[in-house]
């Protein structure tokens, strides 16, 4: 089992940046995915979750909704995340793993892959 994340670097503010998560050694179809990221001395907080290929719900906390948004291409084993008008308080590491969501929050579940780092400039 095995989660990749990359596309991370250096963008200026407003810019915009794709990571991508490439996944080996599971049934994708059958699992969420989703997209956490944790800065220097904060805690991690989840920004997105994509539910199974068969429901394909999704879910952002409300420091993502309306910038953020993540999609799956099970054909290429790959989990996506679309980071638009980016803002210095994005900077962090990221990380994809697979998700839930419970009552509104979002939780990162039993597989995690090693981050990509984002770096936003003023």
């Amino acid at each position: 089992v095995q989660l990749q994340a990359s596309g991370g670097g250096l963008v200026q503010l407003g810019g915009s940046l794709r990571l991508s998560c490439t996944i080996n050694g599971f049934a994708l179809d059958y699992y969420a995915f989703g997209w956490f990221r944790q800065a220097p001395g904060k805690e991690r907080e989840g920004v997105s979750c994509i539910a199974n290929a068969k429901d394909g719900r999704t879910f952002y906390p409300n420091s993502a909704k309306g910038r953020f948004t993540i999609s799956r291409d099970n054909s290429k084993n790959t989990v996506y995340l679309q980071m638009n008008e980016l803002e210095v308080e994005d900077t962090a590491t990221y990380f994809c793993a697979t998700c839930q969501v419970v009552m509104g929050s979002l939780f990162g579940m039993d597989y995690w892959g090693k981050g990509t780092q984002v770096t936003v400039s003023s």
